[in-house]
Formats: C-alpha cells, sequence, structure tokens
C-alpha cells in the first residue's frame, strides 16, 4: 500500500488530499510557493517543502516537484486538479523515478487531452459525438468548407484545449474567419499548440457529466451524473448531483456512454466524461477530463464514496472497493463555489485579507477551504477560496439547505460570490430545476443585488475596522 503521499497543488484540493490521507493512514507531503507560505495545506500536511519564490512556475515545474517527492521519500505524488493534473510529463516523469503517479498513464493523458483524437476513440466505442471535423484543420479556408457542410453555428476549438479556454462561437462565415485566427493564438499561448478543430455548435445545451473509476483489474464502474448548467464563461458556478432534470432511462444511458468511453481507452482511475444534452434530449460527447474535478464532492455526498480514497487504492494496483450494483444514490447534492470576486463588477477578482471567517454547520453541509480569518488570499491564483457543499433528501429541502447554509457562511474583509448564489437559488428558474448553461447570461438581473447587513456583518466589519487600527 501507499505510504506517503506529495501533493502537487495548492488550497482547497491540497487540504481534501490531505484530510483523505490522514484517514487512510498516509503520510503527506506539501509543497508550497512563497507566495503560498502560510496557506491551509501547508499548516495541514504532515510535511511542507519550498518550491521557491516564483508564484506560478513553482506549481509548474514537474522535474523540480518530482525530485521533492524523491527526496521526502514519497511512492507517490497526486496532482489534484488544474496546474500540472492533466501534463502527460509529470505522469511520464513519476513513472521514470518509480513514483506513483495518482491519476492515468501518460499515454491515456495525451489520447485524451487531443480533442481530435479522443472524438475518434469515442466514434470508435459508439458514444455520440456532435458533427464536426474529421481532424484538425490546416486553414481558415478548410474550417469554412467544414461549416458551410454542416451548417451554423459552430464552434472553433483548440485540440489541446481546456477549462473553457481557446473557444470561440461562429454563428456565420463573417465571424468564422477572424476567430480562426484568435483561436489559433489563443491555443497557442494557452497550450503551446496551433491545432484547432470545428463542432456544430449546440446552442443552449445543459452541461452533464459522469463520474466514473476503473481499475488495473479491468473493472470500471460510474457514481452517476452531476450537472454543471449554471455556468459562466464556460466556467462552472454551481453544480448538482444528480441532474434534476434527467429521467432514469437517460440516467442508465449516460452512466452505461461513460463506462464504454473509458474501456475503449484504457483507462483507470478517477476520470469524468462530460457530456452535452440538446434541447430534443440527445446527447453529445464533449472530453473527457483525466483527472479529479472541483465538483466530485457532491458525487460523494450523494453516494458515500471517498472518491480520492479510491484514487489512492487505484494507484496502489488495489481493486476497486466497489461494483456497480454497489452504488447507489440518495437524495441530491448542491455545490456553490465560493470565488474571491464581485459579481456586482463584472466578477473583477477581491483579493486580500480575510478579517473574518465563518464556516457553516449542520446536517448535510460542507465545507472545503483554503481560508481562515487573517489568511491573505494572494492574486496569484485562481480566485476560488471555497466550495459549500449542500445535501438533502429532495429537491426542495436541498433549496431550503441550501439558502440557510449561504445565510451561515461568512467571508469578511474580500468580496466573495456568496450573495449572488443566494439570488441564484431564489431564481424561480432554478427552482424549477429545468434551466441550461444560458441561465447566467438570461438573468443578469440577479447581479443586481442588494446586501443586507445582519448584526454579524456590522460586528465582523467593526472587528476588523479595530484590528487594523491597532494593527493586528
Amino acid at each position: 500500500m501507499i505510504k506517503k503521499i506529495l501533493i502537487a497543488n495548492r488550497g482547497e484540493i491540497a487540504v481534501r488530499i490531505v484530510r483523505a490521507c490522514a484517514e487512510a493512514g498516509i503520510k503527506s507531503v506539501a509543497v508550497y510557493t512563497e507566495a503560498d507560505r502560510y496557506a491551509l495545506h501547508v499548516k495541514k500536511a504532515d510535511e511542507s517543502y519550498s518550491l521557491g519564490p516564483d508564484s506560478v512556475a513553482g506549481y509548474l515545474n514537474a522535474h523540480h516537484i518530482v525530485n521533492i517527492a524523491v527526496a521526502a521519500g514519497c511512492d507517490a505524488l497526486h496532482p489534484g486538479y488544474g496546474f500540472l493534473s492533466e501534463n502527460p510529463q509529470l505522469a511520464k516523469i513519476c513513472a521514470r523515478r518509480n513514483i506513483r503517479f495518482i491519476g492515468p498513464s501518460e499515454a491515456v493523458i495525451r489520447r485524451l487531452g487531443d480533442k481530435v483524437e479522443a472524438r475518434a476513440a469515442m466514434i470508435a466505442a459508439g458514444v455520440p459525438v456532435t458533427p464536426g471535423s474529421d481532424g484538425n484543420l490546416s486553414s481558415a479556408e478548410e474550417a469554412l468548407a467544414c461549416a458551410e457542410k454542416i451548417g451554423y453555428p459552430v464552434m472553433l476549438k483548440a485540440t489541446s484545449g481546456g477549462g473553457g479556454r481557446g473557444i470561440r462561437r461562429c454563428a456565420n462565415a463573417k465571424e468564422l474567419r477572424p476567430n480562426y485566427d484568435r483561436v489559433v493564438s489563443e491555443a497557442s499561448k494557452a497550450f503551446g499548440s496551433t491545432d484547432v478543430f470545428l463542432e456544430k455548435c449546440i446552442d443552449t445545451p445543459r452541461h452533464i457529466e459522469v463520474q466514473i473509476l476503473a481499475d488495473s483489474h479491468g473493472n470500471v464502474i460510474h457514481l452517476f451524473e452531476r450537472d454543471c448548467s449554471i455556468q459562466r464563461r464556460h466556467q462552472k458556478l454551481v453544480e448538482i448531483a444528480p441532474s434534476p432534470q434527467l429521467t432514469d432511462e437517460q440516467r442508465r444511458f449516460i452512466g452505461e456512454q461513460a463506462v464504454k468511453a473509458a474501456q475503449i481507452v484504457g483507462y483507470e482511475n478517477a476520470g469524468t466524461v462530460e457530456f452535452l444534452l440538446d434541447e430534443n434530449d440527445n446527447f453529445y460527447f464533449m472530453e473527457m477530463n483525466t483527472r479529479l474535478q472541483v465538483e466530485h464532492t457532491i458525487t460523494e455526498q450523494i453516494t458515500g464514496v471517498d472518491i480520492v480514497q479510491e484514487q489512492i487504492r487505484i494507484a496502489a494496483g488495489l481493486k476497486l472497493s466497489y461494483q456497480q450494483s454497489d452504488i447507489q444514490r440518495r437524495g441530491y447534492a448542491m455545490e456553490f463555489r465560493i470565488n474571491a470576486e464581485d459579481p456586482q463588477n463584472d466578477f473583477l477578482p477581491s483579493f486580500g485579507r480575510v478579517t473574518r471567517y465563518f464556516a457553516p454547520g449542520g446536517p448535510g453541509v460542507r465545507t472545503d477551504a483554503a481560508i481562515y480569518t487573517g489568511y491573505e488570499i494572494p492574486p496569484h491564483y485562481d480566485s476560488m477560496c471555497a466550495k459549500l457543499i449542500v445535501w438533502a433528501l429532495d429537491w426542495d429541502s436541498l433549496l431550503d439547505r441550501a439558502e440557510r447554509a449561504l445565510q451561515d457562511i461568512g467571508v469578511y474583509g474580500v468580496k466573495t460570490t456568496i450573495p449572488y448564489h443566494l439570488e441564484i437559488i431564489r431564481s424561480a428558474q432554478f427552482q424549477s430545476g429545468h434551466f441550461d448553461t444560458s441561465f447566467v447570461e438570461q438573468h443578469p438581473e440577479l447581479a443586481h443585488y442588494s446586501v443586507h447587513r445582519s448584526s454579524r456583518d456590522i460586528a465582523a466589519a467593526i472587528g476588523a475596522a479595530v484590528a487594523a487600527h491597532l494593527g493586528l
């Protein structure tokens, strides 16, 4: 069994992995840059090592991170999400240095990171994909010809893209030509590749993804689906498991498709197969993420499966703890990404000192956070500082509990998305359980909220002002 894991990440996901290690009796090792010297994951881990002064590049230096893992006596490395988590080079270096990479193999990461190759694999498996180009495009002229064939609107996508970057919607030929050059440029800068392909645009789809687990013994299971339709500029804001928009028949179908997708590529470890669901209830494969997802928490809440611990078991060469027949869903869960942003100012980042932090509690409430009172949120990284996860037996109870938990949580000193989340769950359309990826765009009024200051808010503000006056 694995005895010591280096966590090649930061923030709440690093804290989450530390906790999984502690429950499994495994030692955890944190790494940090100078900006993260006082970060929570550094305080929680059994050991910690500096990556140097460079705030971003430190977490992207695969050779340095693996060298630290070897020097610290680690036998495994968990990449978390973001940074190097889907970088095949990290998996390759780990294999060369006899460090178990907690994720799929280099070859699988590379294959699924190439969107064109992933599409081809899904077609071979019989998984439905959106109409599009046969491969990478060689020129804007080829893109125009393909778009003419499948019909507008279309999406230009970076082949190595991810995280909502390197994507442009084109309504007609006039938009396609300049956007082609833009996507090529974005792909080159963000992913180091100029490869671009084209797909039919599914307007206002529902974004549904399936969590899978696969071991080295040929066992592949799914843990049901998550609805990630509430998003802004391709960035998820609220996630729900299971989707309130699917029938049991659709749920069975998409779960089977996800398992087929994992089997066709010889997948091992945790992964997520993402689909778009159009207005006619047709599913289309979008991509497969070869890592732990931010929103894995809500799947854990409805199934009782600790996905991170299963990842560790799989990397150790053990069989899954569960068969498909063991996986039962119970109730609904919802995750809110608490970002240090100002929704009333076009979601402008709001980094700075957290003067007070209150975590919510009570039945069915979980918080995965990277902040604490006095913590200075650095400006170098993603703005997400916590995740609020709520579970309840039915949809209406979930909405009630979510509102209560959002009112309970308190983050002071910086602007956050908490009041915006409250507006979302109070929306009649959201409460109906029927929405798509255009929800945020269709409801700009939700960002024009007025904040009621409770006695706790006033007390926190006074406390912060006194502390600032005293230089604390």
